[in-house]
């Protein structure tokens, strides 16, 4: 982990040059060995600037290695059309270890030319393991880039759900508080979303219907909200 700018910026020399029109990768081999240091020093230094740096420079040698944040909704129509098929996406939820194990599914990906898998984490996951949605996606990002993976990455908030409990004495807070996750995670580059608002089904009612009416009408609320932010090209 870096501690000062200038030790992380002089490291930098014969992997990335920093011009005026910007950063050159110079040795993509040099890069990938100064990933783990990026990455300890983005989740874990506590001066802001090393952090913003190192997420950077994740993130632009990343991208310039085809790396990517992408929606997976056009594989599942191609899947549905009968397009495409003969395999399966699997999504898993890292919980603690981003880093090491995203790196590990990249290394058995790259081997056994795996080209779609999901990195999902819940809403309840988010705060219990603190790893906020920029966070998880970059470290996400720089297990690929380490692991020489290329392509689409598939990101996405698992479980987005609704506290009940909360929901039943604030609702507008509560709708606020998924609505300002639903924006971070966008940005970090979370293009799959899943809004669980089923913790609202109302079993007593002995219409399907209506047990489902709330259910329903935040799921629609949340979808909009959704595409009302998505950006252009996902």
């Amino acid at each position: 982990m870096y501690r000062t700018l200038t030790q992380l910026l002089n490291d930098l020399e014969g992997a990335v040059n920093i011009t005026k029109d910007g950063p050159v990768i110079v040795d993509i081999s040099r890069v990938r060995s100064l990933v783990d240091a990026w990455v300890y020093t983005f989740v874990f230094s506590p001066i802001d600037e090393l952090r913003e740096v190192s997420r950077y420079l994740i993130r632009y040698c990343a991208y310039k290695q085809g790396i990517y944040p992408a929606s997976i909704y056009e594989l599942y129509m191609a899947m549905g059309r009968g397009e495409i098929g003969g395999f399966t996406v699997p999504a898993v939820n890292i919980r603690g270890m981003t880093y090491d194990i995203a790196r590990r599914f990249f290394k058995i990906a790259n081997l056994h030319n795996v080209g779609a898998l999901i990195f999902e984490i819940a809403r309840s996951e988010i705060g219990y393991t603190n790893q906020p949605p920029d966070e998880y996606a970059t470290v996400v990002i720089a297990a690929a880039l380490k692991e020489s993976f290329t392509g689409p990455l598939f990101i996405q908030g698992d479980h987005f759900q609704i506290k009940k409990s909360k929901f039943d004495t604030d609702p507008q807070t509560e709708i606020k508080d998924i609505e300002s996750l639903i924006i971070d995670a966008i940005r970090a580059g979370f293009y799959n979303i899943d809004i669980d608002a089923s913790t609202l089904v109302d079993i007593s009612k002995k219409d399907l219907k209506e047990q489902q009416k709330l259910n329903s009408e935040l799921t629609a609320h949340f979808t909009r909200f959704i595409r009302e932010n998505e950006p252009e090209d996902i």
